[in-house]
């Protein structure tokens, strides 16, 4: 693994539970592309944030971002605003294995949102574990990335860490065994959850 470079940004800051509605209004979600949910990326919660947003920045925030809705549209969005990494207090589970596979780093870090400030200036080390905001002079120590989550980050996304696995190992036939899909007769069939 090479390592993940340094990210360097301006801190757009928010609060406590910003769940996917607000990061991406459901009104929205028929698109797809990037560059068109970047348009509304926030608009409910900060109409100005569009507007002020720039390539490299970064979202600092409160406990339980991206929580609601499992959407991939949210961290896309988030994405293709330009935010290059979401920091937060703690991030929904969906949020950050979507984010992740989407090829946004995000960061879970204790008390980073205590002082941070719009504006701000922040640095986020994935390979160390370290965030600190460099107005302020404080640092933090982040929750680290697993490796093969940083080796997906790394790819841009699960979808291209896929093909250059695919490119380095060939295409593998593995033959996985079939599970029987059966249902006790003592169950109605929507009772067994392998059967979705």
């Amino acid at each position: 693994m090479t390592g993940l470079a340094v990210i360097e940004g301006v801190a757009h800051v928010f609060g406590d539970n910003v769940d996917t509605d607000v990061i991406i209004p459901a009104r929205y979600l028929t698109a797809t592309e990037p560059a068109e949910l970047a348009k509304h990326c926030m608009e409910d919660l900060d109409p100005s944030f569009v507007a002020r947003v720039r390539t490299g920045d970064v979202i600092v925030a409160g406990r339980n971002f991206g929580s609601g809705s499992s959407r991939e549209h949210a961290p896309i969005a988030v994405r293709g605003a330009g935010v290059a990494c979401v920091v937060a207090e703690s991030l929904a589970r969906i949020f950050y294995r979507n984010s992740i596979n989407v090829g946004l780093p995000v960061v879970e870090c204790p008390g980073v949102v205590r002082g941070a400030e719009p504006g701000d200036r922040f640095r986020v080390d994935l390979d160390r574990g370290l965030v600190e905001n460099v107005t302020r002079g404080s640092v933090f120590v982040a929750t680290p990335l697993p490796d093969f989550m940083r080796e997906i980050l790394e790819a841009g996304g699960l979808m291209p860490w896929v093909k250059r696995q695919l490119a380095a190992e060939g295409p593998a036939r593995v033959a996985v065994p079939a599970a029987p899909a059966s249902v006790p007769a003592s169950e109605p069939p929507q009772a067994d959850w392998r059967l979705d």
